[in-house]
């Protein structure tokens, strides 16, 4: 079976909505797929529970395994931080939120 293995580069790891992420791009492949934190055992990469308890965060070694190669690098281009879409997300929260406050003071 197909295998990536990737250092956490994103600053949160995969915590919260980063898991929430990974596990909506893992449930897309019809294959299992499955994460292990470094050499520990692999969990089921489309279960939030089982990826939120791997406690993985930035600098952490992971594992991704699965038949589906198309989606095994989707998930380390959300591990690697390669796509843009969630840096983009709040960097435009910010400038929004910025923005009110200057429209508040006029």
């Amino acid at each position: 079976m197909p295998e990536r293995r990737v250092t956490v580069t994103t600053e949160v790891g995969i915590q919260a909505r980063p898991a929430t992420n990974f596990v909506d791009t893992a449930a897309e492949s019809s294959a299992p797929i499955y994460l292990a934190k470094g050499s520990g055992e692999p969990v089921e990469a489309k279960s939030i529970l089982q990826v939120l308890v791997l406690d993985v965060r930035q600098g952490d070694e992971v594992v991704i395994t699965g038949d589906d190669e198309k989606t095994l690098d989707k998930l380390v281009a959300l591990v690697t931080g390669e796509q843009g879409d969630d840096t983009a997300s709040a960097t435009d929260d910010t400038s929004r939120s910025r923005d009110l406050g200057d429209d508040e003071r006029d």
